[in-house]
């Protein structure tokens, strides 16, 4: 139970001091050293005073292949990505991870969190992705937790019997436009709407858990 005297951020209390940040990627294939990294959406949260999750901040950005890098036909025809579109307005993944791990710095400073967690749907791909393109940038301060992660399969497959993500989704109640899905945008959205969904039925349910421990 938080002490009603503690004036930090209950996002700082509730997952042991990491701030969750909900992250879906669009990519040329499956392996994270090859193959593109071809856009990134990121969906920060917040907590309201009841101990709400919420949606607060939305980034996406398109990016360019790096050099090398493999597309697999199959991986192009799901995700429907033209790389060399103008009007995608692609950076490289250099300047488009900087911009995304930027607001999620802020977001670790605006809820007192030391660090944070990636939420995702079958999200071990998405940290992969993440951590390579990082690594291939040079990127030393990558905001997340380089192995922990929050899943949105496990946690619906345990709320709603449903791993797909799109049958998860409504199993929630949330609206679901099939049109709109492989977008990285839409889909972490959707995402996040779904890991506030499960995480608020649970406080709602249970009462507030979390403590100000801050053990690693």
């Amino acid at each position: 139970m938080s002490n009603s005297n503690d004036k930090t951020p209950p996002m700082s209390r509730r997952f042991r001091g990491y701030v969750p940040v909900v992250i879906d990627v669009e990519t040329g294939g499956f392996n994270a050293k090859k193959d593109a990294l071809l856009e990134v959406a990121a969906v920060t949260l917040k907590m309201d005073d009841n101990g709400l999750l919420e949606i607060d901040e939305q980034i996406t950005r398109h990016l360019t292949p790096f050099e090398g890098a493999n597309m697999d036909p199959k991986s192009m025809e799901v995700n429907g990505i033209d790389p060399w579109h103008p009007f995608r307005f692609a950076v490289s993944e250099h300047d488009g991870l900087s911009e995304v791990f930027r607001l999620i710095r802020a977001s670790m400073k605006k809820n007192a969190c030391k660090r944070a967690i990636m939420v995702g749907h079958n999200t071990a791909m998405d940290l992969t992705f993440i951590n390579a393109a990082a690594e291939r940038c040079k990127l030393s301060r990558n905001p997340f937790h380089p192995f922990s992660t929050f899943d949105t399969v496990s946690l619906a497959g345990l709320a709603y019997g449903q791993t797909v993500l799109a049958r998860a989704v409504q199993a929630a109640g949330i609206e679901w436009d099939k049109n709109s899905a492989h977008s990285g945008a839409y889909d972490a959205l959707k995402t996040a709407e779904l890991f506030c969904n499960i995480v608020n039925r649970w406080r709602k349910t249970n009462g507030m858990v979390w403590t100000t421990g801050s053990e690693e």
